[in-house]
């Protein structure tokens, strides 16, 4: 009985053993006849490129990426995007792109990064006009101005506030030095906005005529609001006193009618007042 037990074991484990080892075959078998994946080697920044920056070796690497998965305007080689300027700042290891540089013939800087028929113009600012530092490179601003209405004089009510440009984009956000009234240097910040020819005119007369203010804007909201002016009269002024109350004299009230009656007591006399009937 036990030999018949053993046998039957065996053989129990013989099949097991045979159906397992059949199983790692296929997958092995499987294994070996998937297809290598094809690589190529694709160009990426190395390091965060800001906007106007020139493209050379030591800011671009190569790295694998697969063959069939193509990127248009993709380059293979560094040398194909070399000496060219970023028009949009890149995080490291992002792909560049051919939308993403400037004509060979544009070189590098701030220049290059202009469309064709733009303007880039440069306006002083400070802390609360360049939104407490939030105004940078690539966001979207609304430039207000305040000033005088024309035939005014100094010290009136007339002063204006205008909306004169809506969602620009902005360039570049800096500092230059510039001289007080004493001669003396000073550090000023500076913002520099991408305006068409017209609108340059116009941001040019409001920073030299009036008092200029930029509005931070959602950079996916582009919608034009045309904002009303606001004139300082009608916004400094209180609301207008109740209208006084026309209306006929009042008569005056007179006391009624009284009797005085003198009443004599023995040698006493005393006035006693009774009102009238």
């Amino acid at each position: 009985m036990n030999q018949n037990r053993m046998i039957v074991g065996l053989a129990v484990a013989v099949l097991v053993g045979l159906l397992f080892s059949t199983y790692i075959y296929r997958q092995f078998q499987r294994a070996s006849n998937v297809k290598a994946i094809a690589m190529q080697r694709i160009v990426v920044a190395a390091e965060p490129l800001p906007l106007g920056t020139r493209l050379d070796a030591t800011n671009l690497r190569l790295i694998s990426w697969p063959a069939d998965e193509q990127v248009s305007g993709m380059f293979t080689r560094m040398e194909d995007c070399q000496n060219r300027a970023l028009i949009t700042p890149v995080a490291a290891n992002e792909l560049i792109l051919e939308g993403k540089l400037a004509p060979k013939e544009a070189g590098a800087g701030l220049s290059a990064t202009i469309p064709e028929g733009m303007r880039a113009l440069s306006v002083a600012v400070n802390e609360i006009v360049g939104v407490a530092g939030f105004v940078i490179p690539g966001k979207m601003v609304d430039v207000l101005v305040t000033g005088r209405l024309p035939g005014t004089t100094h010290g009136g009510d007339d002063n204006i506030t205008r909306t004169i440009l809506e969602n620009v984009r902005v360039l570049a956000a800096g500092q230059k030095v510039e001289q007080d009234r004493e001669g003396k240097p000073q550090t000023v910040p500076v913002i520099t906005l991408l305006v068409s020819p017209g609108d340059a005119a116009k941001l040019a007369m409001a920073s030299t005529e009036g008092k200029i203010q930029l509005a931070l804007r959602n950079t996916i909201d582009s919608k034009k609001v045309d904002p009303p002016v606001v004139l300082e009269a009608a916004l400094f002024a209180g609301p207008a006193p109740a209208p006084r109350r026309v209306g006929p004299p009042k008569a005056p009230v007179l006391p009624p009618p009284v009797y005085v009656i003198e009443v004599i007591s023995g040698n006493k006399r005393e006035n006693k007042t009774f009102p009238a009937p």
